[in-house]
């Protein structure tokens, strides 16, 4: 005797809820990550099992219904939610939190592949260069954002990063300069990003960044639809827990119909063979 499509469908049921499970899990696991974006996941049913196919009507008889069983359900997409997260005041100044749409832009100094972010955990380094905790540079409007050289017989006292990404720096003598400016780039498609761990996302000809280049005057903070930069914070999870646990109650509880269908298939199946020796 075949199987039957129950069985499959329990299986199918199975295999994609746990799939959800893994997502709901991952959200709530990241529910203090900086900027972290929860996901969701979508599901489809699968169909075809086609018995009849629908037709028009004709002189003699009239229109043919559509007949098919399905074969259960499958995963149709996991979507990253890129609402904004709360900012939390930090107090430390190379913490950035974006106030609106907008990615920091990183780049790794020894490969050269650049990264998206909404991360603003920064540091200086022992270079001068501003950092993420990876040691990725962060880009600005000359490149990489550095510390400049104070004027001479003076001593750097402090570095700021206002609203609109300008790194200045304060020095011994009252004197002040802005040698860079951070900028933010933004997409078109923010869900065609790859998530690469770390906070990090690729996939930047996929997503449709806005401005092909970085470093020009559309992509200050602050402008053209960007936000803005606020020093001395970190963009916090967007991940709401109580819309992953009541998510995490629903898909229990699909996994567990899942199973049981399974459960009452195998009982069938026992029937059947009892019923018709034969057909083992």
């Amino acid at each position: 005797m075949s199987l039957i499509g129950t069985m499959g469908s329990g299986v199918s049921a199975l295999r994609t809820f746990m799939k959800g499970l893994e997502v709901i899990g991952n959200n709530i696991a990241n529910v203090n990550t900086t900027a972290y974006k929860g996901s969701t996941a979508s599901y489809a049913d699968s169909f075809s099992n086609i018995l009849q196919r629908s037709a028009p009507s004709s002189a003699s008889s009239g229109n043919t219904a559509f007949l098919g069983v399905g074969t259960g359900v499958q995963l149709s997409g996991i979507t990253a939610n890129f609402t904004q997260g709360s900012l939390e005041s930090t107090g430390k100044s190379t913490d950035l939190g974006i106030s609106g749409n907008g990615f920091f832009i990183v780049q790794s100094p020894t490969d050269g592949q650049t990264y998206a972010t909404r991360a603003g955990n920064f540091r200086w380094d022992d270079q001068g260069y501003l950092v993420n905790s990876q040691g990725y540079r962060v880009q600005g409007s000359a490149g990489d954002i550095v510390q400049g050289t104070p004027p001479s017989g003076t001593e750097l006292q402090s570095i700021t990063i206002d609203r609109s990404g300008n790194v200045v720096e304060f020095y011994s003598d009252g004197t002040s300069a802005t040698n860079n400016q951070l900028l933010l780039q933004n997409f078109r498609d923010v869900s065609a990003l790859t998530k690469e761990g770390n906070n990090l996302y690729t996939g930047f000809a996929a997503a449709g960044p806005l401005s092909g280049s970085l470093a020009t005057a559309t992509n200050t903070p602050g402008t053209n639809g960007l936000g803005v930069i606020q020093s001395g914070t970190l963009e916090l999870s967007n991940v709401d827990l109580t819309d992953q646990f009541s998510a995490l109650i629903t898909t229990q509880r699909s996994f567990q119909a899942g199973s049981r269908l399974i459960t009452v298939s195998d009982t069938v199946l026992d029937a059947c063979l009892a019923a018709d020796p034969n057909s083992r």
